[in-house]
């Protein structure tokens, strides 16, 4: 199984964590940023080309432990990144002290927003990070949308920060 990192610039890692983790965390905040993909001796590289955080009104529900986009802003986000011709990576925080993991119900939700995105982006792989204050996770559909992988780290200016690696794998209720 190949590697898998997101290379960020340290400017836009700060600001990505910034604004997913604000001092007073009175809900999840979820933004995607828009990468290009390359493969590289059995490693998968995700180079940042540009981040977009959702606006409050963006969301059709959204409270300190679950949130929901509307129509629109799921349209909006595959659209940019289908007319850029990148891959996504969905970015969400979690408040807490806890290590990052996805909870269940984001990994419900994956069962339906992955493979949405695969077909709308013509198999164009996804990734999906979680942040807290402490750390991160992630995951990574290379082959298809229902066989996730863990993210090996995020390589920030030559510094590797390493996932938890703490999410199942098997999540796909409709498999087991």
């Amino acid at each position: 199984m190949a590697q898998v990192f997101l290379h960020i610039p340290r400017e836009v890692h700060q600001t990505v964590w910034t604004q997913l983790l604000p001092c007073h965390f009175r809900s999840e905040k979820a933004g995607f940023m828009y990468v290009i993909h390359r493969s590289q001796d059995e490693v998968e590289v995700f180079e940042y080309m540009n981040w977009y955080l959702i606006p409050s009104n963006g969301f059709l529900h959204l409270s300190r432990y679950h949130f929901e986009l509307t129509d629109e802003t799921r349209a909006r986000v595959i659209k940019r990144a289908h007319d850029l011709g990148t891959s996504l990576v969905e970015f969400h925080s979690h408040a807490g002290r806890w290590p990052a993991a996805f909870s269940a119900s984001d990994l419900l939700g994956f069962q339906e927003f992955v493979p949405h995105v695969w077909w709308r982006l013509k198999g164009k792989p996804y990734l999906a990070l979680v942040v807290t204050r402490t750390s991160f996770d992630g995951l990574a559909w290379l082959t298809d949308p229902r066989t996730p992988q863990h993210m090996d780290g995020i390589v920030v200016e030559g510094s590797v920060l390493t996932s938890t690696r703490l999410s199942p794998l098997k999540y796909n209720t409709y498999d087991q």
